[in-house]
C-alpha cells in the first residue's frame, strides 16, 4: 500500500519568512481585519461620508492590529521566559537528585 506524501499547508511567506510560524500574526491581523471593518461600516452608518469612514476604518485596523500584537506578544514572551526557568529548574532537579546538594536545598526552602 502507496502512502501518499503529505501535503504541506498552506504557507504565506513575507520577506522570506514563513508567517504561519510567526506567533499572534494571525490573531493579531484576523482581530485588527474585523475591527478596521466593523469600525469603519459604523463610521459610515454614522456620517455616510466613504472618505471619511474608509479612513477611520484603515486607522483603526492597523491600531488595533499593532496593539494587539503587542500585548500578545509580551504575554508570549513572559510564558516562555517562565517555561525556560522552569526548565532549567528541572533540569537541576534531576541532576540534583538524591544528592547531598538535594537535602542543602531542601532545608533551606522549608
Amino acid at each position: 500500500m502507496a502512502e501518499e506524501p503529505e501535503e504541506p499547508g498552506k504557507s504565506f511567506f513575507i520577506f522570506g519568512r514563513d508567517v504561519s510560524q510567526i506567533p499572534c500574526f494571525r490573531n493579531s491581523f484576523l482581530y485588527g481585519i474585523s475591527g478596521g471593518i466593523g469600525i469603519g461600516l459604523l463610521t459610515f452608518l454614522g456620517t455616510s461620508r466613504t472618505h471619511l469612514s474608509t479612513h477611520v476604518g484603515f486607522g483603526s485596523f492597523f491600531c488595533g492590529t499593532v496593539a494587539y500584537w503587542m500585548s500578545c506578544r509580551y504575554q508570549w514572551s513572559s510564558r516562555r521566559f517562565e517555561q525556560q526557568q522552569l526548565r532549567e529548574a528541572m533540569r537541576r532537579q534531576a541532576l540534583y537528585e538524591g544528592t547531598e546538594v538535594e537535602r542543602d536545598l531542601d532545608l533551606k526552602s522549608a
